[in-house]
This record gives structure tokens, C-alpha cells and sequence, in this order.
């Protein structure tokens, strides 16, 4: 998923804001301790979702795909103070991992954990939000989409992660790979989709931001 050499990479965190130290002690412990470590935002990229949070300043914020919680703790950054957070993931041997970091951070009441399969969790959340994380299985991508939209708040923000999806995206399409297939889709879809406006970044592994119009 690495696009630009190493020590380009280096150089772009060394020249950004610098990783809060809860984060680096998550992102260590992840490291040690969980499988696929490779999953976590990481520092540059979780520089990012904390700076489009502060600059959306949103009220509520829906995360699919916690993995050990590093991303949600980043969009927390710049959430109002009234704010909520809820982000569901799949893995219950995660939950208490989550959480133990959740609460060490100021945000651990404001955050809702959501066990289970988002696409049956999301038609239960009673709520409009200004700013929704995709980042778990690819192939409901598209799903995620349409239970989400008629969800925001007009102008609230849509972050897509992984839709470069490690150069896939250009490669011959493997009519086995249903990943990929779907991401096709879903970029062509963000891309011409007259509800938002997408302009999609090469960070890390691709990273789109879509408006809600």
C-alpha cells in the first residue's frame, strides 16, 4: 500500500504534526500484540483524520471498522465538545482493547462501541452525522454508501479508506477478486454520484473525501 519511497514517507511525518503519545502507546501495543498491525492508521495518516476533523468541527462521527481504535481516537480530535462518537467493528476479542485505550483518552464517555455487522447496526443509529470513516470489509462498501447518505447532515464529510487498494485498482481485474471488483465500483460510483463531491487523495493506500450535497 506504499506508493512514494520510505524516505519520502519519513520526511512527510517528520515535517507533520507530531503523533500524540496515547497514540504512540497504541500503536505500539497494536504492533505487539494484535494480529495485522498493518490495519492501524498509522502517524501521517491519522495527522490527517485529525486535521479534516478539526476543520469539520462535527457534532457526531460514525466509524465502520475499529480495529484497535487508533482512527476513532484521531477523529475525536475534533469533535465539539457535545460530541459523540460510534464505531462498530466485528472483532470481539478487540472490544476490550478498544475500550481500555478509549478511556484513557478524554473522550472515553463520548465514545460507543457497536459489536456486530455494520450493515445491520447502521439502520439502528437514530441520529444525522457529520462525518462518517469507511474503513472495514471492502465488498460492502457500496452498501455502507447507501445506508449512509440519507444519514448526513448536508455538507457532512464521507472518508473512504484503502480505495487504491495496494494498486489493484489499475491492475487486470481477477474476476475472483471480489474486493476489488466492488472497489471499482464504488470509486466510479463516488466519482459520478451527484448527492456529494469526491476528490480522492493519494494517501497511503487512497484515502476519498466525498461532501454530502
Amino acid at each position: 500500500m506504499h506508493f512514494i519511497s520510505q524516505e519520502l514517507e519519513d520526511y512527510i511525518e517528520q515535517h507533520s504534526e507530531k503523533e500524540p503519545a496515547l497514540l504512540a502507546a497504541l500503536n505500539k501495543e497494536t504492533y505487539q500484540k494484535i494480529l495485522l498491525p498493518r490495519m492501524l492508521s498509522g502517524h501521517f495518516q491519522g495527522r490527517v483524520l485529525s486535521m479534516l476533523s478539526k476543520l469539520i468541527r462535527p457534532v457526531n462521527i460514525l466509524e465502520i471498522g475499529t480495529y484497535t481504535g487508533y482512527s476513532a481516537l484521531c477523529l475525536c480530535e475534533g469533535m465539539q465538545e457535545n460530541g459523540t462518537l460510534h464505531t462498530i467493528d466485528i472483532k470481539e476479542e478487540l472490544v476490550d482493547f478498544q475500550r481500555k485505550h478509549f478511556d484513557k483518552s478524554p473522550w472515553g464517555k463520548q465514545i460507543s462501541q457497536y459489536l456486530g455487522e455494520a450493515i445491520n447496526i447502521i439502520p439502528t443509529l437514530d441520529m444525522k452525522f457529520d462525518l462518517v470513516f469507511i474503513d472495514a470489509d471492502k465488498e460492502n462498501y457500496l452498501n455502507y454508501f447507501e445506508l449512509i447518505v440519507p444519514k448526513m447532515n448536508k455538507g457532512g464529510i464521507i472518508l473512504s479508506d484503502n480505495v487504491l487498494w495496494s494498486g489493484k485498482v489499475l491492475e487486470p481485474l481477477n474476476p475472483k477478486d471480489l474486493s476489488t471488483k466492488i472497489l471499482l465500483e464504488y470509486n466510479n460510483l463516488l466519482a459520478n454520484d451527484p448527492r456529494v463531491e469526491t476528490v480522492l487523495l493519494p494517501i497511503r493506500d487512497g484515502l476519498t473525501v466525498s461532501r454530502v450535497l
